[in-house]
């Protein structure tokens, strides 16, 4: 009994450490492709792991051809975002670090990556997202920035 216990809180703790997930929720077609996938923008939703209650929308544009379809293609570091409270309350699983990425996901095969990078700013009691891209060599100014005013009957707990 005891070593199912610590079996179930293993795969619990695992399941806890795996990478947040996208939520496709749209996407357009910008550009036909004869082989493979159109090249498009997608629309995904993410939810912020430690603050119930928001959801930050992300659209980003997707290369398609045969090159996009398999994963190889880079895809531009073109990318929006509109973070809005979707809960009726808000509530915090804990201390928010200052500064804290909250998501990142690959965007080619090496070294480019989306991040979603949530700012707590104590002095007008609101959580700040960012998103960019980075490249290990030659990263982009692109960016998009959005903010979740918090009630300041419910203050933003900070370590």
């Amino acid at each position: 009994m005891r070593r199912i216990l610590v079996g179930l809180m293993l795969a619990g703790s695992a399941m806890a450490a795996l990478p947040l997930h996208a939520q496709q929720i749209g996407e357009v077609s910008t550009a036909f492709r004869f082989l493979g996938k159109n090249d498009r923008i997608v629309i995904e939703a993410y939810d912020d792991p430690k603050v119930t209650g928001v959801s930050c929308f992300v659209s980003r544009a997707r290369t398609g051809g045969v090159s996009g379809t398999v994963g190889l293609a880079e895809d531009t570091a073109d990318a929006s975002i509109a973070c809005r409270q979707v809960g009726d309350v808000l509530t915090f699983k804990g201390k928010l670090p200052k500064q804290e990425d909250v998501f990142s996901e690959r965007q080619s095969i090496l070294f480019k990556r989306l991040h979603i990078v949530r700012i707590v700013d104590p002095v007008r009691n609101t959580l700040v997202y960012l998103t960019y891209s980075d490249k290990l060599i030659d990263g982009s100014p692109k960016n998009g920035v959005t903010a979740v005013p918090v009630p300041r009957s419910n203050p933003i707990p900070i370590k």
